[in-house]
Parts: structure tokens; C-alpha cells; sequence
């Protein structure tokens, strides 16, 4: 897949009753944040006061319509969703604003002709189908790196931040090929691309986790010493829980968990719960959908809650 060149697809054509709806605070995130993945939003905001609302809503209907479900529109009535209104800064109305992978992208305020109302739909058309290749090409990169492919996925993963330079899922995944390449340096470069905005995406803390533990490597020659405490005195939790750490150093994920949820079965509340404090570090830094993250969430769940 190539960037300039034709999406893989298109979204199909939707009904009108689905390319247009009223939505509220509650539903904003859905409606439009989590919706603006798949396809481009525009949010009108609106009040049933406002004269050049009148005007603007039903040619945006209709210039929305006539896209064919290459966007879609959301209304916000902002008499009945004033603090929603303060939370997007809306000063005067109508104001429209549009969304594309959950950041706003475009907007304009007051009441425009028909032709300039197309043209911003056009063009917000536009973008939705790059976002649309982007996250096509994120997902095959992403599947390169399963397969432990890291070179291919690093190349597609760099091709990505070309065209999205802030695309936090590029920005790791980038990260994470450069440390399975042992290329630390450039790993903390392409890190340090992250926008302070996004500090603290769940995929951009796992893999600052991955990387601080790459370039701090842990001393493992106590983990037999330690073994040996634990099997001696298998309440001693302080030996269990740096026994943990070590193993987690040397890769042994399956068995560093093990030893901290002993701890947690056992004595839940030792040092102020410091076992449930390392494991949860522990999936922080190996990701969230990581195998190791995912078996060890099940066994925290069965102590916790048996």
C-alpha cells in the first residue's frame, strides 16, 4: 500500500438517518471522538435562537448528504450543552467544527454559502480517506512486527510518521522494532517524537517502560540466591518481590508475575501492597495486550476477587 494512491476502501454508502443525528455531552465520545476513527465528523453547534444557525444547518445536511457517507455530522445543541460548549471554547455560533481519528482537524464559524460549505466537506473527505490508508498501513505493520519481522514493520512504521509525524502508534511501534534491532539510540530519538499532548497514550507508557528497562539492564546474577531464600522461607515476600524484578529482567515474565502474586494471595497489604504495585508496572511496561499482560491480569483477578 502506498501513500498519494487510492484507499484500500471506501466506506459504503449509509443511510441519511445515519450519516446525521443529534448528540449530547454524554454521547459526545462516541458520537464523535470514537466515530471520527472510522470516518470524518462534523459537529455543528447550534441553538434553536440562532438565525444563521437556521441557515447553515440544512445546506450542511444537504452538502453532507450529497457526500454519500464519505462523512458524517453530528448536531450539538448548545443551550442544552453548555459545558460541552466551554470544553470546545465555542465562542459564537453556529460554529462547526471536524474531526478526523479523534483531533479536530478543520472548522469555521458563522453561516457560509453552499459552495464553500462543499468545498470544506470535500476536503474533509479527503483526509478521511488518508486516515483511512494510514490506519491500513499501521495494521500491516503491526502485523510485520508479530511475526517478528522488525526491519519490514520498522520501514512501514518510519513511512507512517512521514505522513503522521504525532501517530503515537507509529511512534512506538517504531521504538519497539528499533530495541528488538538493538538500535537503543535512535529508539530514544523516535521516543522523544511523542507530543507532550499524548504522553501519556497507554501504548506510549508501555514502551518508555520497555525502553528505560533496555538501557538500565538489570544485574541478574542474584536470581540464584534469591531462589534459594524463597525456597528457605517462602513467606520471605522482600526476597519474593526482588526475585521478581530480576526475573523480569531476564525475561521470565510468566515466573517474575508468579512470585509477586504469591505475595498478593498471601499478604495483600505488605509494604503498603508493593507486590500488586510491581506486577502492575510489570504490565504497564510489557503492554497492554501483550500474552504475559493478559495471563497475568486473569491470575491478579482470580486472587483479588475469589
Amino acid at each position: 500500500m502506498t501513500f498519494g494512491g487510492q484507499p484500500t476502501g471506501s466506506p459504503a454508502p449509509a443511510a441519511a438517518g445515519d450519516l446525521i443525528k443529534d448528540s449530547n455531552t454524554q454521547s459526545f465520545m462516541q458520537d464523535v471522538i470514537e466515530a471520527s476513527r472510522q470516518q470524518p465528523v462534523i459537529v455543528d453547534f447550534w441553538a434553536p435562537w440562532c438565525g444563521p444557525c437556521k441557515q447553515l444547518g440544512p445546506a450542511l445536511e444537504k452538502v453532507v448528504k450529497a457526500a454519500n457517507g464519505k462523512v458524517r455530522m453530528v448536531k450539538i445543541n448548545v443551550d442544552e450543552n453548555q459545558q460541552l460548549a466551554q470544553q470546545m471554547r465555542i465562542q459564537s455560533i453556529p460554529a462547526v467544527y471536524a474531526f478526523v481519528n479523534g483531533q479536530p482537524v478543520d472548522g469555521f464559524m458563522g453561516a457560509l454559502p453552499e459552495g464553500q460549505i462543499k468545498q470544506f466537506v470535500d476536503r474533509l473527505g479527503g483526509q478521511g480517506s488518508m486516515a483511512e490508508e494510514i490506519e491500513a498501513v499501521l495494521a500491516d505493520a503491526r502485523a510485520l512486527e508479530a511475526e517478528k519481522d522488525h526491519q519490514h514493520a520498522a520501514q512501514l512504521f518510519a513511512q507512517l510518521l512521514q505522513v503522521d509525524r504525532e501517530n503515537v502508534g507509529a511512534i512506538a511501534g517504531l521504538v519497539r522494532c528499533e530495541m528488538a534491532l538493538g538500535d537503543l539510540e535512535n529508539a530514544q530519538k523516535t521516543l522523544a517524537l511523542v507530543p507532550p499532548a499524548k504522553a501519556g497514550d497507554p501504548e506510549v507508557l508501555s514502551v518508555k517502560a520497555q525502553l528505560e528497562l533496555a538501557l538500565n539492564p538489570v544485574d541478574t546474577s542474584e536470581i540464584g540466591a534469591l531462589k534459594a531464600k524463597v525456597e528457605a522461607n517462602p513467606d520471605d515476600f522482600q526476597a519474593r518481590l526482588e526475585l521478581a524484578v530480576l526475573l523480569n529482567g531476564a525475561n521470565e515474565r510468566e515466573a517474575a508475575t508468579d512470585q509477586l502474586i504469591y505475595v498478593i494471595k498471601k499478604m495483600r497489604a505488605w509494604n503498603d501492597e508493593a507486590a500488586r504495585k510491581q506486577l502492575v508496572k510489570f504490565f504497564e511496561a510489557w503492554g497492554p495486550k501483550d500474552e504475559f499482560t493478559l495471563a497475568g491480569r486473569r491470575k491478579l483477578s482470580s486472587v483479588l476477587f475469589s
